[in-house]
């Protein structure tokens, strides 16, 4: 121990950088033993001259076992039980780590691939019907930012157009989404977005479907005159190359706009198009994936609904009727929305009693979906009861309906609804 304390004080001078001791106070370390106050330091200085740990009364020194002996630490264990709060969204995936994820799970996306984009995505229409599209919106922008990864490098010229054809799909449905909660401007960013991937394929009639929707949503914002402006150039996109289920799609919602600026003569005429374009539908027309659900029942109730907002009730009133006993069961969103058409169109006819039981079967497709346009078609017809708020069919839908939704937030514009 003492030979150790000569030997420090020797190279004293080299680091007395070392805290502020003097020669001799580092000699005194070396005799006092187990009554030194700076322990500490004395393990540094061991540790900068490799003085064995044994030579100066100290536990062995990290050094002195070799690297490829030593053990690793290990990372502390992830705690057994979850922080309280809303401390588990801190472990989902940011945007960096999707990409990265992105790359390492598709840097071969193949045929197959583009079919289980596609199948999912089918299976996102199906949902969005059954459920709305509060709680499928996480699952459709994950998926939208995965391809999006793809497409950062090139691929045959097939597989390339594939994986934008199904991210402007993806970017389409979560703009629908956000329409769905009346999320106006998230939405209109999404379809910008979709119209964008789209033009880089040089999809035109796809480009049509994406203004078409953004048509609609201009009637929910009371813009009627932009409603036609974009549905005019959705038109304008599928002149060339579209099958007659979509022209007669697009000449619906040129009605539905038409009806919004109150024309009677523009929205008659829009509607004698769509039903002539349907007409024309041949079994092996090549239609898009994203417009079969243009079918006759949808006609029909789009041109009620049409009839009804110009304020023909007599017209809309059996065409709503026959189309939602005619409507797939499990599209429980649509059925909320026809029912409410329903009864509004029953109510302008006077029929306070029909109107109101069609309005309380309305409710139950209405409680299955999330859905804010749902929940907002039924508070307008509730606004519309007012002057019969002490009818006892009015009395009953208003209990059921408190029942069944929370109340309102704010007022909504009343405007075409689909």
């Amino acid at each position: 121990m003492k030979m150790a304390a000569r030997w420090m004080v020797a190279v004293f001078y080299v680091l007395d950088s070392l805290d502020a001791l003097t020669p001799y106070d580092v000699l005194a370390a070396g005799q006092t033993g187990p009554q030194l106050l700076h322990m500490d330091v004395i393990e540094r200085i061991a540790d900068g001259l490799r003085i064995p740990g044994h030579m100066l009364g100290l536990s062995r020194r990290e050094w002195e076992t070799p690297a490829a002996l030593a053990v690793a630490e290990r990372e502390p264990p992830e705690p057994v039980h979850p922080p309280a709060g809303p401390g588990p969204l801190a472990a989902l995936p940011g945007v960096e780590v999707d990409s990265i994820l992105a790359m390492a799970a598709g840097t071969n996306p193949s045929p197959s691939t583009l079919q289980a984009l596609r199948s999912s995505i089918e299976d996102y229409w199906r949902r969005d019907d059954e459920h709305g599209g509060e709680t499928l919106r996480p699952a459709v922008v994950g998926q939208l930012r995965y391809v999006e990864g793809l497409l950062k490098d090139r691929r045959p010229t097939p597989i390339q157009h594939g994986l934008y054809g199904v991210a402007a799909e993806l970017a389409r449905l979560t703009g629908w989404t956000y329409f769905d909660a009346r999320q106006y401007q998230q939405a209109r960013a999404y379809f910008s977005e979709s119209l964008q991937l789209a033009r880089e394929i040089d999809d035109h009639p796809f480009m049509a479907n994406v203004l078409a929707c953004m048509s609609l949503q201009a009637t929910y914002q009371d813009k009627p005159a932009d409603a036609l402006a974009l549905v005019s150039a959705a038109q304008d996109q599928a002149r060339a190359g579209t099958t007659p289920r979509v022209r007669a799609m697009l000449a619906m919602r040129e009605a539905f706009a038409h009806a919004a600026l109150g024309d009677r003569k523009a929205t008659h005429t829009a509607i004698s198009e769509a039903h002539s374009q349907f007409e024309r539908i041949h079994e092996g027309d090549p239609d898009p994936a994203w417009v079969t659900y243009f079918d006759e029942p949808k006609l029909i109730v789009d041109t009620g609904i049409a009839h009804g907002r110009l304020g023909e009730a007599a017209i809309a009133e059996p065409l709503i009727a026959d189309a939602l006993a005619r409507e797939d069961p499990a599209n429980q969103r649509g059925r909320a929305f026809h029912a409410f058409w329903l009864a509004r169109t029953q109510l302008q006819r006077g029929k306070l009693d029909q109107a109101c039981h069609t309005a309380m079967e309305a409710l139950v497709p209405a409680a299955a979906v999330s859905s804010e346009r749902v929940t907002g078609h039924l508070r307008e017809f509730y606004e519309q009861l007012a002057p019969y708020r002490e009818v006892p069919a009015a009395v009953a839908f208003e209990a059921r309906l408190r029942a069944t939704l929370p109340p309102p937030v704010q007022r909504t514009p009343s405007s075409i609804r689909t």
